[in-house]
Formats: structure tokens, sequence, C-alpha cells
């Protein structure tokens, strides 16, 4: 092959090949059930704290009443989670290793009076990053007791996502 030839295929074929391997990396294959209930409960529970440590710092009553519903939905979502583990016989990791792991996504929101700003924004982003995770899954598992949490715990964080994208706006 000439050297021209040659350039024009790596041209052509390197781009497409990069998107293939940034699609691979980005999940859209199906995680295994453990990987997924492990994933999915530590950002759960960074959720949760995020949502109490908000509670106590926000200072406007729609901020403190949207981290009520958070807390709720996301602590019956982990709940769930660990009823198909077990349901699966699944090997699921150890509380401080989820709690590690959710202390290391738990936004870093500061306080003042930008902190009920900051915690509406990480919340927009942390909901839509939990959304897309759990539409990925429910697509591409076999596992029917994966698809029925998300067809349950979608409505749910998209509900979480309005709310969040208005806290937002309002702010």
């Amino acid at each position: 092959m000439s050297r021209m030839a040659t350039r024009i295929r790596n041209a052509v074929f390197a781009p497409v090949s990069g998107l293939l391997l940034s699609v691979c990396a980005t999940g859209v294959f199906a995680q295994s059930p453990t990987d997924f209930i492990n994933d999915a409960s530590a950002k759960g529970m960074a959720d949760i704290e995020a949502s109490r440590l908000a509670h106590s710092k926000a200072e406007s009553k729609e901020v403190k009443d949207y981290t009520i519903v958070v807390i709720n939905d996301r602590t019956t979502a982990n709940q769930h989670l660990a009823k198909i583990a077990k349901k699966l016989d699944l090997p699921v990791a150890p509380r401080e290793e989820l709690a590690d792991k959710a202390k290391e996504l738990m936004p870093q929101v500061t306080d003042g009076a930008s902190f009920d700003q900051a915690y509406a924004a990480s919340q927009v982003k942390a909901t839509e990053e939990a959304i897309e995770q759990i539409q990925q899954e429910a697509q591409n598992s076999d596992v029917p007791e994966i698809k029925a949490f998300a067809d349950e715990t979608l409505p749910k964080l998209q509900s979480h996502l309005q709310m969040a994208r208005q806290l937002q706006a309002s702010r």
C-alpha cells in the first residue's frame, strides 16, 4: 500500500476506532449484576449523605424539602438493591467499602450563600449520571430483577432531576 493510501486509511478509520473505544469506555455494555449493584449502591449512599449535609446547611425551604425526597427515595432504592443482591446470591462489597466509594463520589459543596445553588447544580449532574447508568443497565441487562428495579427507580430519578433543575433555575 502506498504512503498516501496509508495516510488516507488512517485519517478515515482512526477517528472511527477512537469513537468505538470511547463508546466502550463509557459503559454502553451492561455491567455485571454485582458491579451494577455495588456501583449504584455507592452512588445512592453518596446522594443520601450529600442530601443529609445539604438539609443541615441549606437556607431555602425548597432545598430542604428536596433533600428529604432524595434521602427517602435513594434509601428505598438502596434497600431494593440489597434485596436483589440477596435474592440472586450475589457477592456484594462490604458496607465500609461502599461507604468509602460514596465519600469519593460526594460533591464538594462550599458553605455560604451559594451553598443552595452549588448543591442544586451537583444534584442535576449526579441525577443525570444515575439516570444514564440505570437506563443503560435496563437496556443491556438480562436480569429481570434489575430491569424491574430500573422501571421502579427511573421515574423517581426523573422527578428528582426535574426538581433539581427547578431549584437550580430559581437560585
